[in-house]
């Protein structure tokens, strides 16, 4: 079984673009697919940070503190081109899909992949909102039920 990406993980990735050209950014980054996921507004992915009072504007706040200046080796899927951490985050977002026996990759698919993803802006920035790899999985197969 190979997942396939949801609408709304594409509609994710299409925001993603959106964010990194408000940025003024040549790549996705992890950083990008978080906010993108807030911004969304829906899905498991999305209502576990809601569920914990986070905010779109908090992990813009976040985010925006951890991001660097340098720009990292960029990697191209289609849109703005991703960095290497945005190549490995859609890798381990199907690799948490098949773990789960999803037939699709969904938002709170990518959000694991995201805090998996280690020494990208995105896992610095949900460490800083309180998660780890396991409180997050907890908190996502809780709201799945």
């Amino acid at each position: 079984m190979n997942p396939h990406l949801t609408e709304r993980v594409e509609k994710i990735l299409k925001l993603a673009d959106e964010i990194a050209r408000e940025y003024e950014i040549d790549y996705i980054g992890t950083e990008h697919i978080l906010l993108a996921i807030r911004k969304e507004g829906t899905g498991i992915g999305s209502g576990v940070l809601e569920d914990r009072g986070i905010s779109y504007e908090r992990v813009k706040e976040v985010v925006d503190r951890l991001v660097k200046k340098s720009l990292e080796d960029t990697w191209v899927f289609g849109r703005l081109p991703g960095s290497p951490h945005f190549r490995n985050v859609i890798a381990q977002a199907v690799e948490q899909a098949k773990a789960m026996d999803s037939k699709e990759v969904c938002a709170e698919h990518l959000l694991l992949a995201l805090m998996s993803e280690r020494d990208s802006v995105a896992h610095q920035a949900l460490n800083d909102l309180d998660f780890t790899l396991e409180n997050l999985r907890a908190d996502i197969v809780k709201r799945s039920a």
